[in-house]
């Protein structure tokens, strides 16, 4: 027998819930659930989705390709996973309050930036109720942001030596104009 396919939620409907008494979130990448690594991406020999978009295993060979799906796709190819929380939130180390300010949200770049350990990733696996939907507009966005992300890295550090530079040049040319008048 073929397991169930997980639920499928919208960001419209995970919004929804993000009070103590009930409370979702979104998270999913590679280090989040199963690994996206993991799925069988020779696509050559995959099965297109059925009407449901539902192929085990199977990802857009597009999005494979630019490398964006790793960061937000799971096992199957489809989510980052919904998880309700609700349940967990008295139990969380960080308290209730840090997990209530991300409910209902995509919470994935701030769970991977607190840095959590593997019990906590095997906590949260617990709490999964299904999959985030996603649109094509959505994955475009997602594949967007990820491209950015990763190409647009290494900019902002020139930015800030350039500015640096220019503080001391300008710090040098103040000193020699005015020590040189001070020596006349």
């Amino acid at each position: 027998m073929a397991p169930e396919p997980e639920k499928e939620y919208t960001l419209e409907e995970v919004a929804k819930h993000d009070k103590t008494d009930d409370c979702w979130l979104v998270i999913g990448n590679d280090g989040t659930g199963e690994s996206s690594a993991a799925v069988d991406i020779s696509l050559r020999d995959a099965r297109p989705p059925d009407e449901n978009n539902h192929v085990e295993g199977w990802q857009p060979l597009e999005l494979v390709n630019a490398g964006v799906l790793d960061a937000s796709l799971d096992a199957t190819g489809w989510g980052p996973k919904v998880y309700d929380i609700t349940s967990y939130l008295d139990d969380h180390p960080g308290g209730a309050e840090v997990m209530l300010d991300v409910g209902g949200k995509d919470a994935d770049e701030f769970f991977e930036d607190i840095g959590h350990s593997n019990d906590a990733r095997e906590e949260l696996k617990k709490h999964c109720i299904g999959v985030l939907k996603l649109s094509e507009e959505e994955i475009e966005k997602r594949r967007l942001e990820a491209e950015k992300k990763k190409n647009g890295s290494g900019g902002g550090g020139m930015g800030v030596i350039a500015v640096v530079v220019a503080v001391v040049a300008a710090g040098y040319y103040y000193y020699k104009n005015h020590t040189e008048v001070a020596e006349s």
